[in-house]
């Protein structure tokens, strides 16, 4: 049986309102929790208009900090997951608005271009055009 972990959670910060919270944003991965795919200390870049679908990678608001699981939809409920073994306790159901964003783009922390990886998104305002650049309507 995998070790059981306890995963660490970002702060939450105060909300930005605007066009400014639709801008893509980077944060580290500071744990292990969701190795294979993202390894400790990977850079990844999160866009908060990104369009969440099952088995998409995202961040999400839970109590009062952010999480990074990958999202999975199960007879129209929605689970944040981890992909490491160590920390299946840790699956939750939420609900589909605690998705802050979706990640598009991974990178080593060592900046190489040959170690940046990008994943297939689609955007809100593709799907639900609003004004502009924003896709605020």
């Amino acid at each position: 049986m995998a070790e059981m972990k306890r995963s660490q959670m970002a702060p939450a910060p105060d909300e930005l309102s605007g066009c400014a919270s639709a801008e893509p944003f980077a944060l580290q991965v500071i744990d292990d929790s969701m190795e294979p795919e993202f390894k400790k200390g990977c850079i990844i870049i999160i866009d908060p208009e990104g369009l969440a679908t099952d088995g998409s990678y995202v961040i999400a608001l839970i109590e009062n900090g952010y999480i990074f699981r990958q999202l999975r939809r199960h007879e129209d409920k929605y689970y944040l997951v981890p992909l490491n073994e160590a920390y299946a306790h840790e699956a939750r159901e939420i609900a589909i608005e605690q998705v802050k964003g979706v990640i598009i783009q991974q990178a080593a922390p060592n900046g190489r271009r040959k170690d940046r990886k990008k994943y297939e998104y689609r955007t809100k305002s593709e799907v639900n055009p609003g004004c502009g650049t924003c896709g605020q309507g």
